[in-house]
């Protein structure tokens, strides 16, 4: 196994670097279904993920999960990776249904055991363990019965969080409730480009509901087992929302979209309300008489900190979306527009500012909050060459210019804790199956063989000076 290390010459520069503060957190983050594998190992049962793959059509070249990164198997050398790179953290996901195969009763022994080994690799290697409760693998049989539009989703997901934060709370002290709920509830039941591939609009609103009550049903249950030196947090794809002009309609698509994309997770969480114009704009789908008297109570259970996913930035205008849409009660109202400039391999627009802009508009909205940036990255079409090297100098330039947004941003007052790299791995990602590469660490999935990227030592030796090189 190639290692990573640090250079042992640093390059001399004449500007100074760009020093983060003392116990800033530097992790990688991955989840379950794209890196595990193992899919039908040990007890674990179905979910979405494992069905939606299989439908002709929804992913690339008709991949699944049921290998990935073969991570269940290779542990030790995945931890021993990390513990090259020098991460205090790993951020990592349980898999629902590989703990409770149906979403219901007790834990498979067998699946707990497995993230206790992990834990334990982790710990040994002095690097923290970052647990995420649920990135989108709901169990096959809760979404039979009715999926994330059902209120009992919810009530499963906080009797799993107990289950879960009883079994593995001596060993994990930083918790996340859901990544992403707005992707689970958009993508996958209004646009229908993620599992389960549903298109029903009023579905997506009742979905996103009980995702944020799933999430303050969970902070409560794991408040009641784990110590209270735990920390619980909830991770947002929030959208840093720009109107691509000054007029009137630009504006209010924007308004629609930043209603749709992060008022309606952060106002039920950190203000126990639902936003007034995004129920007006909604109203020909819903009522809202599914939000029940006291759920906003439950939403809001404090958190002790906040993690944001960044990629690109939103750019919206007035106009119209293609149908089926992940923007429901905007789509008539917002088109969303790219950018000039350089693009991943996602067609996402490389663009720093939007990382910048969010931080600081959360610092203002949510004062006294923590701030975890928990994912972060960009996909490249690199390959290892016939030496086995890796060079992917874009992923460099990426990453480089979002740390510096982030480091800006703590200079500008913002509480931010840490950051998590997008991803340790190469991985199967969702609908693009084995197509896109966001790792620093290169995956021949023939092989299973890793190559630690140029990336990956660049980070390296970032995190060992706890400070970022100038760059030009």
């Amino acid at each position: 196994m190639t290692t990573v290390g640090t250079s042992p010459h640093p390059r001399p520069t004449q500007r100074p670097r760009l020093t983060f503060p003392a116990g800033f957190r530097w992790g990688t983050a991955t989840a379950a279904y794209q890196i595990e594998g193992a899919a039908r190992e040990h007890g674990r049962g179905p979910s979405i993920w494992d069905t939606f793959s299989r439908l002709p059509g929804k992913v690339r070249n008709g991949d699944t999960g049921d290998i990935a990164a073969d991570h269940y198997h290779r542990v030790p050398q995945d931890v021993a990776l990390m513990k090259d790179l020098g991460v205090t953290d790993y951020r990592f996901s349980i898999a629902w249904p590989r703990v409770q195969p149906t979403g219901r009763g007790p834990g498979v022994r067998a699946g707990l055991d497995f993230y206790r080994r992990l834990t334990d690799e982790l710990r040994d290697a002095g690097i923290r363990p970052v647990a995420t409760l649920y990135h989108w693998d709901l169990p096959q049989e809760l979404e039979d019965a009715g999926g994330w539009p059902r209120r009992e989703t919810a009530e499963r997901f906080a009797e799993y969080a107990a289950l879960v934060g009883e079994a593995l709370g001596d060993r994990i002290a930083t918790w996340t409730t859901l990544n992403e709920p707005w992707c689970a509830a958009f993508l996958g039941y209004a646009e229908g480009v993620h599992a389960p591939g549903r298109t029903d609009p009023a579905a997506a609103l009742r979905a996103a509901h009980h995702l944020n009550l799933a999430h303050g049903g969970a902070v409560r249950a794991l408040r009641a087992v784990l110590p209270s030196t735990a920390e619980i947090s909830l991770t947002l794809n929030l959208h840093a929302v720009r109107a691509l002009t000054d007029s009137e309609a630009d504006r209010d698509a924007a308004r629609r979209v930043d209603a749709l994309g992060n008022r309606l997770f952060l106002d039920p969480v950190f203000h126990g309300r639902l936003p007034d114009d995004l129920c007006a704009d909604t109203a020909s789908l819903t009522d809202w008489s599914f939000v029940r008297e006291g759920d906003l109570t439950v939403t809001s259970s404090p958190v002790d900190s906040l993690g944001i996913n960044y990629y690109a930035p939103t750019i919206v205008a007035s106009g119209t979306h293609p149908s089926p849409s992940p923007w429901p009660g905007a789509e008539r109202h917002a088109r969303f527009v790219q950018p000039s400039g350089p693009r991943t391999a996602m067609d996402w627009p490389v663009d720093a500012e939007g990382l910048y802009e969010l931080l600081t508009r959360l610092r203002d909205e949510l004062p006294g909050v923590p701030l975890v940036i928990t994912e972060n990255g960009a996909a490249y079409d690199d390959y290892a060459d016939p030496e086995g090297n890796v060079h992917d100098p874009e992923r460099v330039a990426y990453l480089h210019e979002h740390l510096a947004a982030v480091h800006r941003a703590l200079a500008a007052g913002v509480d931010v804790r840490g950051y998590f790299l997008w991803s340790l791995l190469d991985n199967f990602e969702w609908a693009y199956g084995y197509g896109k590469r966001f790792g620093i660490v290169h995956v021949d999935f023939a092989s299973q063989r890793r190559t630690p990227k140029d990336s990956a030592r660049w980070y390296a030796e970032t995190i060992a000076r706890n400070s970022l090189p100038p760059r030009g």
